[in-house]
């Protein structure tokens, strides 16, 4: 997916990465993380080299198999923000496929139409459930969300076993959405 990305954007993904391996290595219950189509001689690959400390010694797997080669079909659930149906809780026998993607032009549906050529099962956060859109000056609200927010808010739902507590933990205000009973 990083053919669709620019330099400036392929940097904020490794930022993200070492922020999301930061947030697994504090985590009470971490969980197993794969770069899956993570080639050791790409742009991503270097860029992950160049802003992150230690990156070889990260004590997660990378490989250049994606993730529909790597894992059965039926085990995988792509999040995405297009989806239909809100996750509802995390299964250990599935394999949660975080897009990779930092857009700045907001491409529709890519994450979404990627999973739909897979015949890959697709959910989104429950922001919608649990979160309301709050007045704000600019009338900005959005659910596209870092691959790091999105995998804070799954480990501490994980931890917690309450969406609310993770959501709110996640979703940045300057999204634009409270949770339901803090509306004023």
């Amino acid at each position: 997916m990083t053919h669709h990305m620019s330099k400036k954007e392929l940097s904020r993904l490794a930022g993200q990465i070492r922020r999301l391996y930061g947030s697994n290595k504090k985590a009470d219950r971490p969980f197993w993380i794969c770069l899956a189509g993570f080639a050791t001689d790409s742009p991503l690959y270097e860029e992950c080299l160049r802003m992150n400390d230690g990156f070889c010694s990260y004590l997660l797997d990378i490989t250049e198999e994606d993730c529909f080669s790597l894992y059965p079909v039926e085990t995988l659930v792509y999040l995405t923000p297009d989806a239909e149906h809100a996750l509802e809780d995390v299964d250990l026998n599935k394999v949660y496929v975080l897009g990779g993607l930092v857009d700045e032009s907001i491409q529709k549906k890519v994450t979404f139409q990627k999973a739909q050529e897979h015949s890959v099962k697709t959910a989104r956060l429950p922001i919608q459930e649990y979160m309301v859109r709050r007045q704000n000056g600019k009338n900005y609200h959005s659910e596209i969300l870092a691959i790091n927010q999105v995998f804070d808010i799954l480990s501490t739902y994980f931890e917690t076993q309450n969406w609310p507590e993770a959501l709110k933990k996640g979703v940045s205000s300057r999204k634009g959405y409270v949770l339901q009973n803090s509306v004023e």
